[in-house]
């Protein structure tokens, strides 16, 4: 589809008031999306696990103003409470969106927003967020356009979602999602993430992810400032080309349930993020000396019990633990009895590949 397909056309349904839930999960890119283009376009694709547990739920409640306002009329609450910091974003995610949903001004918004994980914790509330949200506008535009078929609906809503966060766009479907174009991925486009196309081996049924979380602060650097310094970085033009490269590769693997590969990539495209953040001018350094420590325990244990546990890392500190469900019993009782103590106060949080996001 192409960005003018999402411009909607005449409303054929009554503007009701009415209220939705959406409950839509996180997930953890497995080839990394770093730099951007205009437009919330990515600068190389990426595939990521949608995962389960942790997951936004949003509910949308909308009542019908007597007349179009001069700018967007809503209100948000983060789980019970007023979130002023929050309204801003929400204001320039309906700013970008309102050439493709014009009834945004006839309408007062009530947003209730919560988490099902603690609050900068590693995972990435802004994928699940933007992702719930959209979704419950889709909801709404659905009703102006009773016609609207699920392939659309749901295309949209991925759409809409990156408009907001990037990897939002990720979190509408799953169990495993690819955004950005792709010359192995017929259907793929830097638009919208589509469900990946390819064979997936079983092995990767049930997929394991327990994220520890190493440090709990305020990032020092944002996503969006870490994407803008891709712009005229050294190494960026390589760094595309690999996420490319890792992305075909990664069709056989998924197919023929090599693990060991899997790690491989899985790792280098974890490790690469964070070099380029620590290559970019100015240079910066998210990770801490607890996710080293958690590294080399994983490669340890690995070296020596053959088992296929791996890492990976988003944007920060905390770490993302992987493995197939066939291992979970034996890996996780070596997290508890290794790992854990390098987790601040511990926490950890235990999650799976899923299935993406459902209506409440």
């Amino acid at each position: 589809m192409r960005e003018k397909d999402f411009v909607a056309g005449e409303y054929s349904g009554p503007f009701l008031d009415g209220k939705v839930t959406y409950r839509s999960p996180s997930n953890i890119a497995l080839v990394k999306y770093w730099g951007k283009k205009e437009h919330q376009v990515p600068a190389n694709p990426s595939v990521s696990f949608t995962l389960d547990t942790s997951a936004t739920t949003t509910t949308l409640s909308y009542t019908k103003l007597a007349a179009p306002g001069k700018d967007f009329s809503f209100e948000l609450l983060f789980e019970g409470k007023p979130k002023p910091d929050f309204k801003p974003k929400i204001h320039t995610f309906f700013s970008r969106i309102a050439p493709y949903m014009p009834f945004l001004k006839s309408y007062h918004f009530v947003i209730e927003t919560s988490n099902s994980f603690p609050h900068s914790s590693g995972i990435a509330s802004s994928a699940s967020g933007m992702s719930a949200l959209a979704l419950c506008l889709m909801h709404l535009e659905k009703e102006l356009q009773p016609g609207m078929d699920e392939i659309y609906f749901k295309t949209k809503a991925s759409f809409l979602a990156r408009l907001g966060s990037g990897s939002a766009a990720r979190s509408i479907t799953g169990p495993l999602m690819q955004w950005g174009q792709h010359q192995d991925t017929e259907g793929s486009s830097d638009l919208y993430a589509i469900t990946y196309p390819h064979k997936i081996h079983e092995v990767f049924e049930g997929y394991q992810d327990t994220i520890l979380l190493v440090d709990k602060g305020q990032k020092q650097v944002s996503s969006t400032v870490g994407h803008n310094l891709m712009h005229g970085h050294p190494f960026a033009e390589q760094r595309f080309k690999q996420a490319h490269d890792n992305l075909s590769e990664l069709r056989r693997v998924f197919a023929e349930g090599d693990l060991p590969k899997f790690i491989e990539i899985v790792e280098s495209e974890a490790l690469t993020l964070h070099a380029m953040m620590m290559s970019s001018l100015p240079y910066f350094m998210l990770m801490k000396p607890n996710t080293l420590h958690i590294i080399n325990k994983i490669w340890e244990f690995r070296a020596a019990t053959k088992l296929h546990v791996c890492f990976t890392l988003d944007a920060g500190a905390n770490v993302h633990v992987l493995y197939p469900a066939s291992e979970k019993e034996l890996i996780l009782q070596f997290i508890k009895d290794e790992l854990i103590v390098y987790c601040e106060n511990g926490q950890y949080l235990c999650d799976q590949i899923g299935k993406g996001a459902v209506a409440l």
